[in-house]
């Protein structure tokens, strides 16, 4: 029958401070793959930790990974154009603005066809 360990006293350990939420998630993260890989070093991994580091190394995972990033890139890629396609409607407003601005009242001259 396997020994449970004790939970360690971490009252008196000084813990690093965080200035946002994803830098302790990022740390948080680090331990936990130390510690997954200290039991994969040890021969008591489970099953599922296992499995997990098998899974992100295979091929296929990382094809899928690759294609979230372009697919990230992609959606980058149309904002930008949109956000461009925006300010050049911008100037283009801008310049039919002004050059009304500056044209003067087209007159005819010659008799008044009014009168």
């Amino acid at each position: 029958m396997a020994r449970k360990k004790e939970p360690k006293d971490i009252s008196g350990i000084e813990r690093p401070s965080f200035r946002t939420q994803d830098a302790y998630e990022q740390y948080m993260t680090g331990l936990a793959y130390a510690l997954v890989e200290q039991r994969l070093l040890d021969g008591t991994a489970t099953s599922q930790e296992t499995t997990h580091f098998l899974r992100i190394g295979s091929a296929r995972e990382k094809r899928a990974a690759r294609k979230e990033e372009m697919e990230i890139e992609l959606m980058q890629a149309k904002k930008e154009a949109i956000e461009t396609q925006k300010k050049i409607e911008s100037l283009y407003e801008e310049a039919i603005r002004a050059a009304t601005s500056y044209s003067s009242p087209v007159t005819m001259g010659g008799p008044d066809l009014h009168e």
